[in-house]
Parts: C-alpha cells; structure tokens; sequence
C-alpha cells in the first residue's frame, strides 16, 4: 500500500483502487468537500501523470471514457479546485507522488487495464436524496424523479409556470455548465419529446447559475440523474444479451470453423482465444468472477 498525505487531500493505492480524501485545507473546493471520500477501481483508470512546479505539483488521475457519472454530466469543465481527480502536492513531497505514480501504471500494466471507453459506469454517482439551491431555483432528486423550484430571482415567464416534476424515465440527456465570463451556467435537462430552444433563463427545465459559490454543487445533481439514466455507450437493450447467454455462447461454442480439416494444434489455438475473450468478458463487467471461472473451466476440459 502506499499513500500521499497532503493539505489538499489524501491518496491511498493498495493494488486493486485509490481511495481519495479530500483535505482541509481553505483552497480545497465546495465540490469536492460535499462529496467527500472516492474509492476508484483500478479498471476505472486510463492513467495517472505527475506535473511539476515551482510552488506545487499536481497528481491527477485520467479516468477511462464513460467510467464516471460525474465527469460525463460535467463534461470536463469542472475547474481545478472541485476536480476529485487532482491533488496539489507540496514541493517536499514530489519524490512520494512520483513513487504513487509509478505504482499506480505498474498495476496498469500488470492487470492489463485498457486504456479505452467503457460502456457501463463503473463508479456510482453522489448519494440521493439531493437537494441544491442555487441560481435562480433549488434541485430536489430521489433517484426517481426531478423537482425543480423557483425562487425571487426566476424570470417571471418562468416562475409562472409553477414547480416542475420530471420522472428520470422522461429525461434524455443532462448537462452542467459554469458560468464563464458574461455568460451565465446552467443546469438543464432534456425532457423526451420536449425541444431545446430557450436559453436556461426561460426553460422551466433548466435552472440558471450565475457563477456564486454554491453553483458547483449542481453538478452533483446532474451527475447523480446521469448515473441513473441509460450509459451513452451500451449497446441498445435489444442487442444486449444476459450474462447467461453470454457465458453459454462463448464457453460452448466450438471453434471457428476451417477451410481444411483442423489439426490439434489449430484446435488447441482456437480454445486459447476463448480464454482470452473470457477474460475480456470479466474485465468488462458482463461476467462475474463465478461466471468466468465456470466457463474457464468448460473450456480446459475440451482442451
């Protein structure tokens, strides 16, 4: 196990995930504070990098396309004091975070840990219920439904409308984004059949965010609908098989067939990429560890 204790946080790697705690420290943002401690699978990381400077350093964690709930809905435009995946470290600590560094891309390698996209979240999203004021409304979410309310502060055309409710089985799509210069931020959801033509100040579907302290905190309302909602990048629920049939397909499936009469060894060679597509198969989450070692050991015995 190894470990970093700084005033900004503290990481802990003990082979199998990092678990990050957020400091204490003044300059350590409302986000991260309210989350609170992250514990990131290993199979979640694409990478960790370690930057240098003269007055502090930075370890921060790159986190494989689709793995987090958070990161999605934000879409990258969290800034640096709210980003769970980043750590200021002290110039004395520079050889420790190094050494972090080098064991967390040893056990990249050692497990093989793809680099790529995955198709299904692999970190939850922020503990429900929820609720969050800020802009020109307050965020209520159940982890069934949405509840938007104004406040003194909503445009009129708005508030006349009254609270809304939104089922998440109605809600398409979510997205954050901070207010930045003269352009104000949002919070907006994408209700099925409903266009998105006004801008958030007018939408009832959309709170506005003007760029105060608690405006962040809507990210974890966005990120906790978004881990609720369908993964952008699983495959359509009419091409998604169960695991059992999964299992059944490629443990029992002989192999492919050959122009010319297969020898032993050909026979040999094609068991060994079922194996292998096996193990692809538990590291992407749609065999559990009892399910692999069952069709492992249907598949050593024809060999």
């Amino acid at each position: 196990m190894v470990e970093i204790i700084q005033k900004d946080g503290t990481w802990v790697f003990d082979g199998d995930a990092l678990r990050l705690t957020p400091g204490r420290d003044k300059n350590v943002g409302l986000l991260r504070r309210t989350v609170g401690e992250l514990l990131v699978p290993l199979r979640a990381l694409a990478g960790i990098s370690f930057e240098q400077g003269k007055k502090s350093g930075r370890l921060r964690l790159r986190l494989r396309d689709g793995a987090c709930p958070l990161l999605h809905a934000t879409g990258g435009r969290l800034t640096e004091p709210h980003d769970p995946y980043q750590l200021v470290v002290e110039p004395d600590r520079y050889g420790v975070a190094e050494y972090v560094a080098d064991e967390v891309r040893n056990a990249l390698l050692l497990d093989q840990v793809p680099a790529g996209p995955v198709d299904a979240y692999l970190l939850p999203g922020p503990s429900i219920p929820l609720s969050v004021s800020a802009g020109d409304g307050t965020a209520n979410f159940d982890g069934e439904r949405v509840r938007l309310e104004w406040n003194w502060k909503t445009e009129d055309a708005k508030a006349a409308g009254g609270a809304r409710t939104l089922p998440v089985d109605e809600i398409t799509a979510v997205e954050w984004y901070p207010s930045a210069g003269l352009e104000n931020g949002r919070l907006r959801f994408t209700v099925r059949g409903v266009p998105v033509k006004t801008p958030a100040k007018y939408d009832p579907n959309a709170v506005e965010l003007w760029g105060f302290r608690k405006d962040p905190l809507m990210a974890l309302v966005a990120a906790a609908v978004q881990a609720r909602l369908p993964h952008p990048a699983a495959a359509p629920e009419s091409a998604v098989r169960p695991p059992t049939e999964a299992l059944r397909a490629v443990a029992a499936a002989p192999p492919d067939p050959a122009p010319a009469p297969a020898s032993a060894e050909d026979g040999h060679d094609a068991l060994l990429r079922r194996l292998r597509e096996l193990g692809e198969l538990r590291r992407e989450g749609v065999l559990t560890e009892e399910e692999f070692t069952l069709a492992k050991q249907a598949v050593l015995k024809r060999m």
